[in-house]
């Protein structure tokens, strides 16, 4: 690029709707409840997990990333973004005269560094790289993911047997509240929505790499302005189109890549689409290409709705889907194998009646085996979890994780601790839970941090292609 490129988070009321538990005959109908699982299965693994897949989930309060491993349905890992003990003196310390703060008082502590609301998360094309967004300190983090540590990281000066062996790096700094990494599908560039601004920074991945190693800064390639609040950019499957939505604007303003020959982008607004029938509140955080690469869907979360876009004639909005009062939805995830195929979209919404009897979010069933006219939501599933945010599914499509906001209730399984949910979605109108896994603590030096508030989920496998190529 010869030249530069010309929501606080949200806050809502959490509402519990209660539901009539739906029969059998009723989950084929309109907005009818799919039938629960009376207990959970055993976890399984299979030729359809492979031995370095793992399940990275960003959480935004403990400034952490939990890693599962599929194989067990456990967590193996959990990633350091804060900068919690890397100083033995009292008023650095995470734990100070036996008193733990508030987290949101340690991560204003004058000589704090680390990672201020982890959010964003998304592999590069071949699973190899993670980018993680701080939002609340501006930045990007690299992450890689076959050895699940964050580039950049040093030896800690001040280690020792009360001090963390390592200092974190300071990520790449881009801008005021970057909200959602994308990597273009060449892998060659990283584009991140700068949500508190009009305009998204493009970083060069390989200058982005060295640059977290230690190198000189120049990552940055330049800005390209853009919507006011954007929230997520998503490729098309040639790589050709970049879609772009916001948390501030009723509107989707479509980008032509126009690539050169070492595969950095000279970008050209193709198309400024206006939403306004379809999200009145304007608040649309996250989209996904579908499957075949013909349908871009948007998830519309105060509007309770989701909107499919023409890829082929590019912003024409082909369909707009009701997803229930206070439904709230997050992130969608698409399920296209021998059994069927399905949308299934996060519901933030918190209802009654869960599984044994405890609240718990759903996610919303769409039926896509239907001529789009017929599409619509045709059941949901309890997730087990309250507060349903970030899903992925594996390579074969077979398994979905899903991630959640909030603790779970006291009197539960996992009482006191975030949960992720796997389920088995081989049968993709009738997923069937099986099992749900505690996110536990960062164990510190000075005791242990709860992972808190998790937000994006992704399922990797490193080496492989996968949803961003």
């Amino acid at each position: 690029m010869n030249e530069k490129l010309n929501d606080t988070r949200r806050d809502f009321l959490k509402v519990a709707v209660a539901f009539p538990a739906a029969t059998a005959a009723a989950v084929a109908a309109p907005w009818a409840m799919a039938q629960e699982p009376a207990a959970t299965v055993a976890p399984t693994a299979g030729p359809d997990i492979a031995p370095v897949d793992r399940v990275f989930i960003t959480n935004e309060d403990s400034n952490t990333i939990s890693v599962i491993n599929p194989m067990g349905n456990t967590v193996d890992t959990t990633i350091n973004l804060t900068s919690f003990d890397e100083d033995a003196r009292p008023p650095f310390r995470f734990v100070t005269g036996g008193v733990m703060p508030t987290h949101a008082a340690m991560i204003h502590k004058p000589l704090y560094h680390g990672c201020v609301d982890a959010h964003g998360a998304v592999p590069n094309p071949d699973g190899t790289l993670l980018a993680t967004s701080g939002r609340g300190s501006s930045n990007i983090y690299l992450i890689d993911a076959v050895n699940r540590r964050v580039l950049g990281n040093a030896v800690n000066p001040q280690a020792g047997p009360t001090t963390s062996p390592e200092r974190l790096s300071s990520g790449i700094l881009l801008g005021r509240e970057p909200h959602e990494p994308t990597f273009t599908r060449n892998g060659k560039e990283l584009w991140v929505t700068l949500r508190g601004e009009d305009r998204i920074a493009i970083l060069d991945v390989a200058q982005a790499t060295r640059q977290a190693g230690g190198e000189p800064a120049g990552a940055v390639r330049g800005y390209l302005p853009t919507l006011n609040g954007p929230a997520q950019v998503w490729f098309s499957k040639d790589g050709l189109l970049a879609f772009v939505i916001s948390q501030k604007v009723a509107q989707l303003e479509i980008f032509q890549v126009n690539p050169d020959a070492k595969g950095h982008s000279r970008p050209k607004r193709l198309r400024l689409v206006d939403l306004g029938m379809q999200d009145k509140p304007a608040f649309t955080p996250f989209q996904k290409l579908s499957p075949d690469g013909s349908q871009m869907w948007l998830s519309h979360k105060l509007a309770d709705a989701v909107s499919i876009v023409s890829v082929k004639d590019p912003g024409t909005v082909l369909a707009t889907l009701a997803l229930g009062e206070m439904a709230r939805p997050n992130h969608l995830e698409f399920v296209d194998n021998a059994g069927g195929q399905v949308t299934y979209m996060s519901l933030a919404r918190v209802d009654d009646g869960g599984p044994n009897g405890a609240a718990s979010s759903r996610l919303a069933i769409i039926d896509r085996s239907v001529p789009l006219a017929q599409q619509k939501v045709v059941g949901m599933v309890f997730t087990g979890g309250r507060e349903a945010h970030g899903l992925w599914t594996n390579p074969a499509n077979n398994l979905l994780y899903v991630a959640h906001e909030q603790d779970e209730l006291p009197g539960t399984a996992h009482a006191g601790q975030v949960v992720c949910s796997a389920f088995d979605v081989s049968a993709p109108l009738q997923p069937r839970l099986i099992t749900q896994i505690p996110l536990g603590s960062l164990k510190l030096p000075s005791g242990e941090l709860r992972n808190k508030k998790s937000i994006n989920l992704v399922y990797v496998r490193p080496g492989a292609k996968g949803q961003t190529a």
